[in-house]
């Protein structure tokens, strides 16, 4: 019975806290007045981490159109937001610390709101613009979220952690298939169309206000992690986390428009991305519990990838009328090589402060790595002509992540130092 139980608790370590490294935090034993309404705006923020990012895609060829963009240009837009995931990710520990992690999202959902509607609203200078303000917004929320699960709900955090799982994808998912439909409502506008997704945000911060009322304050910083930046395997986790993220917002960014090319018009395109989406959440829940089963992570690490890559050249290259189950495949693929990057980062972890420290630098790193391939898919598209040549760009970051991930799901630990203050 210890082996399940001890695996059953790594799980429920999934959600990394930003404020480990703050002894107040961790001494502290918080008394929720209201559960239910901290939960409910945990899952309303939740799903507001993934729409500014997969509801462009489907229009991406009428904005591209409406603004003069070239593909370069447009694949810059769509690697600006993940460029931001990884440049502000390290911002988040310092606000947190600061001003405590529940007024920070509350700001940070209004910075997203606000990004979301300059996008829409200032044309193509607003178009870069509100795309830097959202990537920056999901990038400092997504680090404060989880940890807020952990911290509040330390007896059901593994079963959250499929929550907020599920709350990612549902959002990616809503707003991939939707932003199509509402665009044609509101008289073809794509503006309008992008602009909804404001509303959600809004909503999320009407009811995140009491957290943030109740917000626990400025915290001292009790610890250090010292040697992480010089050891391999921390930098095999970050290099395999920046990889499939990269084939990740690949998807987000292009999907569509591939499809498009291949034939499909934009609302069937933005289904089938939205489809590919929702199936993320079998992988993305069983995933980790399958690979905390065996040994070690290498066997587990190569059969999603290998999965998202058989995925990713069917939609490229087989036959139009089995699209639907290559999506599916690679929405299978995609899910577990997401939850299997948050995995390692904890099973590669010693303890909580390694562990916080250790997805800083994979998610900083790693997403800024990530965004190169969005524009590097906007790039060969403006110098061939088409998508075919796409098929390489997935071909090397596929096996670049096998490579990496295969060092990093070794069965060991990060070697560093931590020092209490």
């Amino acid at each position: 019975m210890a082996e399940p139980m001890t695996r059953e608790r790594e799980l429920d370590e999934l959600l990394i806290d930003a404020e480990a490294d703050d002894e107040q935090v961790q001494q502290q034993a918080v008394v929720l007045r209201r559960p239910w309404l901290l939960l409910l705006g945990l899952v309303l923020v939740a799903l507001n981490l993934r729409p500014a990012l997969s509801s462009m895609a489907p229009v991406l060829g009428q904005v591209s159109e409406g603004l003069g963009l070239s593909a370069s240009q447009a694949g810059l837009l769509t690697t600006l937001p993940v460029l931001c995931l990884g440049l502000f990710a390290p911002l988040a520990p310092v606000l947190a610390r600061r001003f405590g992690s529940e007024r920070v999202i509350l700001g940070i959902l209004l910075t997203l709101a606000l990004g979301i509607l300059v996008r829409s609203a200032l044309g193509a200078v607003g178009v870069f613009v509100g795309s830097l303000m959202a990537g920056a917004s999901i990038g400092i929320i997504g680090v404060l979220l989880p940890g807020i699960v952990k911290r509040d709900f330390p007896q059901h955090a593994g079963t959250l952690t499929g929550v907020y799982t599920m709350a990612l994808c549902l959002g990616a998912a809503m707003a991939a298939g939707a932003t199509v439909p509402l665009s044609t409502h509101f008289d073809d506008s794509w503006a309008l169309g992008l602009g909804f997704w404001m509303l959600p945000a809004l909503l999320a911060m009407l009811v995140w206000l009491p957290q943030a009322r109740q917000g626990h304050g400025l915290h001292k910083v009790a610890y250090r992690v010292r040697g992480l930046w010089r050891d391999p395997l921390a930098w095999q986790v970050t290099l395999y986390m920046g990889l499939q993220s990269s084939l990740a917002y690949i998807v987000f960014g292009w999907l569509p428009s591939i499809l498009i090319g291949r034939g499909l018009n934009p609302t069937e395109a933005g289904l089938v991305l939205s489809g590919s989406v929702i199936v993320q959440l079998i992988s993305s829940l069983s995933a980790p519990w399958l690979a905390t089963r065996g040994k070690d992570q290498r066997l587990a690490i190569v059969i999603v990838m290998l999965v998202t890559l058989a995925g990713l050249f069917g939609c490229l290259y087989a036959p139009i009328e089995g699209l639907w189950g290559w999506a599916v495949l690679l929405g299978l693929g995609q899910g577990g090589t997401f939850a299997l990057a948050l995995t390692l980062i904890v099973l590669r972890s010693k303890d909580a402060h390694v562990a916080a420290n250790l997805s800083s630098m994979a998610q900083g790193v790693g997403y800024t790595l990530a965004s190169m391939g969005p524009f590097a898919v906007g790039l060969v598209h403006d110098l061939t002509g088409g998508w075919d040549a796409v098929g390489w760009i997935f071909a090397v970051l596929g096996v670049g992540a096998i490579v990496f991930g295969l060092g990093a799901g070794r069965a060991l630990h990060v070697q560093v130092t931590c020092e209490k203050l």
